[in-house]
């Protein structure tokens, strides 16, 4: 999917942190944003994720990177193009434990409060004393 450089090296940042969500615990797009440097890009990131290869031989895939732990700032599992896809990524989360409850509007939704990962610096950056993308006064969702 990527055409450029620039963007296979935001393709590639994206995944990577993907990776370093831990088992049981969602986050945003716009947080992965704001990890990899480019909180204004959130819709990216969903458009990074939507073109995830399916490939196994692929260096990042469906199996590898866990898709299904990035929802949208409102806590709700995003719709998808197909109808089953919400459903899909629900059922994965629930897999690892997280509750999904569905809302008055019908939405999918996962509590921040107990499931949400939102570190100021990802965990591989933090081991080689990197400092945080994000300023300590934004919002961290």
């Amino acid at each position: 999917m990527p055409r450029s450089d620039e963007a296979a090296a935001f393709f590639h940042a994206v995944y990577s942190a993907v990776q370093e969500i831990p088992y049981g615990k969602v986050t945003s797009y716009g947080h992965i944003a704001k990890l990899v440097g480019t909180p204004q890009r959130p819709r990216q990131v969903g458009v990074c994720l939507k073109h995830l290869p399916e490939d196994p031989d692929a260096r990042f895939n469906h199996d590898n990177v866990p898709w299904q732990r990035v929802i949208n700032s409102k806590g709700v599992i995003s719709p998808r193009s197909q109808p089953s896809g919400s459903q899909n990524q629900a059922a994965a989360l629930e897999a690892e434990g997280v509750t999904v409850s569905r809302s008055a509007m019908g939405e999918l939704t996962v509590d921040f409060a107990e499931f949400g990962w939102f570190p100021r610096i990802l965990p591989s950056e933090e081991a080689q004393g990197l400092q945080p993308h994000i300023d300590e006064e934004e919002d961290s969702s």
